[in-house]
């Protein structure tokens, strides 16, 4: 039967704790990730979305009808636990960011209880994507796809911190618009008050950000939600994201320098990488001549070479 968490307020979350904490009483809250029953001791380890901490419940340092619940936790019960924060007694895990503690648990409550899911909550699932999407909420559970959105938001919270400090303005532009001579297929959405007239969905807001420029907001961004209805590609989906921005009096070297100081904080604060500034550049011609794209991988060593002078008086069909 589920419990009620009333009266206990979550006092960390699981990977926030750390041997700075020992000997604190804590409250814990999240999912079951494993659950191993020794006898007269249950090892347990609770999930968040920071991560998993071990909880410990001993044969008389918990009242019995709480040894006898934590007996029969199972994969993705959700429990809330209050113990005191140790320092393991066994092996110490270096795999875990909380691997040199545990809590010594005093108290667990059963939030709600589970079924057995089907497939294992873990990283790198190997479960065919079909009925990862079946079971979206239980795939989002996963330590990759959390640390994937974590990301995302991470990254969004410093776009938007770093071109504030830069002068830019954040501005919604409507998504319900007329459509536009754009390059790609618009999504329609039917009018219900105008009978037989159709909105369509924004491929970009470039339309409304040239009119704010006009209007005098000179430095304008947004993280803009885009929709084409064209089949997908490797780099396009037909709904996407993207940090859309639009600069008055300003000259290509100014639009390029902000946008290569926002991509270095990002990488330097979400990934640990310093980039380089000011970021190589080349033309299109170059592109085109040397790597015969333009959007090359320079990685990639094996360049185009023009041999058209060599090969200028050869007779072979293919030259």
């Amino acid at each position: 039967m589920a419990e009620s968490m009333r009266g206990l307020k979550r006092s960390h979350r699981c990977a926030e704790l750390n041997k700075s904490n020992i000997g604190e009483t804590v409250t814990v809250m999240g999912w079951v990730q494993k659950n191993r029953n020794k006898g007269g001791i249950v090892f347990v380890d609770l999930r968040d979305r920071s991560g998993i901490l071990q909880l410990i419940f001993e044969n008389g340092s918990v009242n019995e009808a709480d040894f006898e619940k934590a007996g029969r936790l199972r994969s993705e019960f959700v429990i809330a636990a209050v113990g005191v924060v140790e320092a393991r007694s066994g092996a110490v895990n270096e795999n875990l960011a909380t691997g040199e503690i545990e809590i010594r648990v005093k108290e667990l409550r059963i939030l709600s209880e589970s079924e057995t899911p089907p497939f294992p909550i873990e990283e790198n699932s190997k479960t065919k994507e079909e009925l990862r999407l079946k079971y979206r909420y239980l795939d989002l559970r996963r330590p990759d796809l959390q640390k994937n959105l974590i990301m995302r938001s991470k990254a969004a919270t410093l776009t938007r911190q770093f071109l504030a400090d830069e002068g830019f303005l954040e501005i919604e532009t409507p998504i319900l618009v007329g459509s536009t001579p754009e390059g790609a297929r618009d999504y329609l959405v039917p009018s219900r008050v105008h009978q037989g007239a159709f909105y369509a969905l924004p491929q970009s807001p470039q339309l409304f950000k040239q009119l704010l420029m006009c209007s005098g907001y000179d430095r304008y961004f947004q993280i803009a939600k885009c929709f084409r209805d064209e089949d997908l590609r490797a780099d396009r989906q037909p709904e996407f994201t993207q940090i859309d921005m639009e600069l008055s009096f300003v000259d290509v070297d100014d639009v390029i320098d902000v946008n290569e100081r926002l991509l270095a904080k990002l990488f330097k604060e979400i990934l640990d990488v310093e980039v380089p500034l000011p970021i190589p550049r080349m033309t299109w011609q170059e592109a085109m001549d040397r790597f015969g794209s333009d959007k090359p991988d320079i990685r990639f060593g094996m360049e185009l070479v023009d041999v058209s002078d060599v090969v200028k008086d050869c007779e072979f069909v293919v030259f």
